[in-house]
């Protein structure tokens, strides 16, 4: 049985490692901050769950797995907070889009900082 735990953490590990690789990739590839965004925090979600799964399976015990389950759930948490936060920093600041993007929902988006104060 620890054979195939070593082996499944190692291959949970190796998948983890290719999600940070093909995200990196798509920093590189992708042409604007919104999809280099969403490449990033999807990686940071899955990868690095993947590789706390991983660990776990190499180190089996109650407390790891404890804690494995308390670092998935606050790293996909931060990680779509995050992703969603440098999205709309990039929207707010002006940046293009990709040519062929819908985004006329967020013609009326602005800053509430803009607004005059009512007094």
């Amino acid at each position: 049985m620890t054979t195939v735990l070593e082996v499944l953490g190692q291959v949970f590990l190796l998948a983890g490692a290719m999600v940070f690789i093909l995200a990196a990739v798509g920093l590189i590839t992708l042409f604007d901050p919104y999809t280099r965004a969403s490449a990033v925090a999807t990686a940071a979600g899955i990868g690095v769950g993947f590789v706390v799964v991983g660990v776990v399976l190499l180190d089996p015990s109650v407390s790891n797995a404890v804690k494995a389950v308390l670092a998935i759930a606050l790293q996909l948490v931060t990680s779509a907070i995050g992703g969603m936060a440098i999205a709309r920093g990039a929207v707010l600041t002006g940046h293009d889009f990709e040519p062929g993007t819908d985004a006329s929902e967020l013609h009326d988006l602005h800053d509430p900082g803009d607004e005059p104060d009512a007094r």
